[in-house]
């Protein structure tokens, strides 16, 4: 019999596994709480919980409840009918968000299709053209027309690349108010750009971008795929800046680890949409639907919105005390962080890796901490030690 190591199945994920990601040398088992175990026993504190997808920890016994109940009654049934669980996550959506309608999908780039058509669909009624414009450093997803939002080189080999569609510098607003036509439908932005390298938006522009939209009528979208359910302390990043999208995206942290994203908006943007104008098989069904319910009542009764606005800022005074070589400064609210240093952070990961702990290096030199949102003092120390442990052994070799 094969002996079971990390090595083994990564051997046999070549043989068929299409080859688009370079992963890490782990095989993950079991997770509970901050932590994860692979198939060799191994222990690891995940501060990427997913890339920002676990936001109440791995495993919590309501989530796992919730599924396993609701996969003993109904797990889908299609959209041509309705369950209790989407009923009811679309009225607690609509609460939290303040935003009138939603529309589930199965995942973040497909949230972002479904506001982009919104918002087109809107734009065609008010007789404007199609374009959407989006900002430099952003990223919306992987599909034809997300990337299409997002930076040239994951265009790369997959032209013709749907037109419609611009790119201006972020928090620039002059650069943005020159591109505005009537060929302008709307304009998307993330209020804490996250693959970016963890850049929030300035409240000045974003109030400006805000009033150009109102003057033109054109459709205001927030992606707040990654900033949102909580991950800044906020249910959604939008509320650090007193301003309201008609449009906005969620996925990652909504479903406690289930595939699932919306789109939600305003009653006067959503009135554009008609019957037939867009659908989904998979999206919203009763399975997903009770693991996202779930999850959002987790964040309410343990008080997590308030714990992801201590911890953060508990950590960024921690780490800004370190003096840690190389180190440029902290960005990012709440849970959402990233750490800029001087040298490219990938090698900081993998050290990171070595002395068991999960996390990720994005925009070259940023390294990016989003961990659960019920983490505590405890592993947030654990995670300095070993940054700068890891720091101290690349600067070593």
């Amino acid at each position: 019999m094969e002996k079971i190591t990390n090595e083994s199945f990564h051997k046999r994920d070549k043989e068929n596994y299409l080859q688009t990601f370079r992963r890490y040398p782990l095989v993950l088992e079991r997770g509970e709480g901050c932590f994860v175990w692979d198939v060799e026993g191994n222990k690891y504190l995940d501060v990427l919980a997913g890339i920002a997808v676990n936001n109440v920890g791995h495993s919590h016994p309501t989530v796992v409840k919730a599924i396993q109940d609701q996969a003993a009654k109904l797990v889908h049934i299609s959209n041509f009918y309705l369950s209790k669980p989407q009923v009811e996550l679309t009225e607690k959506l609509a609460e939290i968000s303040e935003m009138d309608r939603v529309f589930f999908g199965n995942s973040g780039a497909e949230a972002v299709e479904g506001a982009i058509k919104l918002a087109r669909k809107y734009a065609f009624k008010n007789g404007r053209g199609g374009t959407i414009i989006s900002m430099e450093k952003s990223f919306h997803g992987r599909t034809l027309a997300t990337i299409a939002t997002g930076k040239e080189k994951m265009q790369h080999g997959f032209g013709p690349i749907p037109h419609g569609f611009k790119k201006v510098p972020f928090n620039d607003f002059d650069a943005l108010k020159a591109e505005i036509t009537e060929e302008v439908a709307g304009i998307i932005i993330e209020p804490i750009q996250g693959e970016g390298g963890i850049n929030p938006v300035e409240i000045e522009y974003v109030k400006q971008v805000r009033t150009l939209c109102d003057e033109h009528n054109m459709s205001l979208i927030f992606d707040e795929i990654q900033c949102g359910m909580g991950r800044t302390g906020k249910w959604f990043a939008k509320e650090h800046y007193g301003v309201e999208p008609d449009i906005m995206t969620s996925a990652k942290g909504l479903g406690g680890g289930v595939p699932i994203g919306a789109f939600m908006a305003k009653e006067k943007t959503a009135s554009a949409i008609d019957f037939g104008d867009h659908g989904t098989t998979f999206g919203g069904n009763p399975l997903v639907c009770a693991s996202a319910l779930a999850t959002i009542s987790v964040i309410e009764e343990e008080d997590l919105l308030e714990n992801a606005t201590e911890m953060g800022e508990w950590f960024k005074e921690a780490i800004e005390a370190e003096n840690l070589p190389g180190y440029k400064r902290f960005k990012g609210k709440g849970l959402m962080i990233g750490l800029e240093f001087d040298f490219e952070t990938k090698p900081l990961v993998a050290k990171m890796m070595e002395h068991n702990v999960l996390a990720n290096a994005t925009a070259d030199n940023i390294l990016r901490i989003v961990p659960p949102l019920n983490i505590g003092y405890k592993e947030l120390q654990i995670l300095i030690d070993v940054i700068k442990l890891s720091i101290k052994s690349l600067k070593n070799n």
